[in-house]
């Protein structure tokens, strides 16, 4: 491809994105950030992230929340939305935030780029929340008093999938399992399989999906090399100074790395042994690497998401040469619709 294509393509590719909120998907530690700065710089952007963690101040490290430095060269929005200590926050809170900041960056004549992240977060803004029943008071006041453990073991007799997804301490979203059940006669579980078998039905028109597509064994790598940078980085300060201050929500409490190290530190710091901190490690990767292994089987489903765009990635992919293949991509969009 000569100077004078490659440079149409690019022109004919930044209207298109003008167009669009680009969406970036991919398991954790995919790249999904590289490629998202990369398509803010090109296309003049603006990030919206999409994690469930990254919403809570001060957990930096364990979340791989953008540095400084990037979030000076590109702003990001979602970030830093609540204390770690709040509890409740909740997908919907998320969708309102995001939407508010999509609209924003579009009103400034720029390019939103949605990074995800969290499988319920960006399904909540690809497709719409689910509309669960409402919250009924009486049967939550009527649960006041229980503990969490037994609430715990209550959703487990009736709905052990959904049990085996929540920390035990989760309380609010165990009461929630509950009370829809309660509500409706059908299991949390249940609910959300009909959910997912549903054909997609897009809520938006301008959707620019990309989806990152690892093989296992080197996303597996990646993640054990993020989790170990992590840990050199300062993560177990990081936690023992939010356990020490506020401390964690039940959902901090239960975010991969988090959990493993709360057990370590407790409510405040202790140095941990060599051994301790070895096996928290390898119980981060193990539980970053099924976490992986989920997002896949969600990722399946976006795919017929149009348009769309798969790439494929392996241990040489670099994040320019995926934005290339975006910018490609874009520009035949652009192309099939008429307006190039």
């Amino acid at each position: 491809m000569d100077d004078a294509t490659t440079s149409d393509e690019r022109a004919v590719a930044l209207a298109e994105a003008a167009r669009r909120v680009v969406v970036v998907l991919g398991p954790t530690a995919g790249g999904k950030s590289d490629l998202a700065m990369e398509l803010a710089r090109r296309f003049g952007g603006e990030i919206v992230s999409a994690d469930s963690m990254q919403v809570y101040r001060g957990m930096d490290i364990g979340t791989a929340k953008p540095t400084a430095a990037e979030r000076a060269e590109v702003p990001h929005h979602c970030l830093d939305l609540v204390d770690a200590d709040e509890e409740g926050f909740t997908v919907a809170r998320w969708l309102l935030a995001a939407d508010a900041a999509v609209a924003a960056i579009q009103g400034r004549g720029r390019v939103p780029i949605v990074v995800g992240g969290t499988n319920l977060y960006i399904r909540a803004f690809l497709e719409g929340l689910d509309e669960a029943p409402a919250a009924d008071p009486a049967f939550r006041a009527a649960l006041d008093a229980v503990p969490s453990a037994e609430l715990h073991a209550r959703l487990a007799a009736s709905d052990p999938t959904a049990a085996g997804r929540l920390h035990p301490n989760d309380r609010r979203r165990i009461v929630r399992a509950l009370e829809i059940a309660h509500a409706t006669g059908d299991s949390a579980t249940d609910r959300r399989t009909a959910w997912d078998d549903a054909g997609i039905a897009p809520r938006r028109s301008d959707l620019f999906t990309v989806i990152l597509d690892w093989p296992v064994e080197e996303i597996n790598r990646r993640i054990n090399a993020r989790v170990r940078r992590m840990f050199d980085a300062g993560f177990v300060e990081e936690v023992a100074r939010l356990a020490g201050g506020g401390g964690l929500c039940a959902q901090a409490r239960a975010a991969c790395g988090y959990e493993e190290l709360l057990a370590i530190v407790g409510d405040g710091w202790r140095a941990p042994r060599a051994r301790e901190l070895e096996e928290a490690a390898e119980a981060t990767k193990i539980r970053s690497r099924r976490l992986a292994k989920q997002q896949r089987t969600w990722l399946k489903r976006f795919r017929a998401l149009e348009p769309s765009l798969v790439l494929a990635c392996d241990a040489t992919t670099q994040a320019c040469a995926l934005a290339d293949a975006c910018t490609a991509a874009l520009a035949r969009v652009a192309r099939a619709c008429g307006r190039a």
